[in-house]
């Protein structure tokens, strides 16, 4: 039997917010390993419904943030 080589995941979540108990559901950012683009993941109260959008910075460029690639 071939073993796969097991990848670092791509992308990392680097702050959580909220619950999903709440009304106001989660809110994650995640960072793109490869890019380092960050992007945030809102979840609703109790999972129906989701949205993730880039997020940017204040020169309207998209929010970079470096991350180190895990071995």
């Amino acid at each position: 039997m071939l073993k796969k080589e097991k990848k670092p995941e791509r992308f990392v979540c680097t702050q959580i917010e909220g619950s999903s108990l709440n009304e106001g559901g989660k809110h994650i950012v995640l960072v793109d390993r490869e890019t380092g683009v960050n992007y945030l993941y809102i979840r609703t109260d109790g999972g129906y419904s989701a949205g993730l959008t880039v997020l940017f910075g204040p020169d309207g460029k998209p929010l970079v943030t470096e991350v180190p690639i895990a071995e």
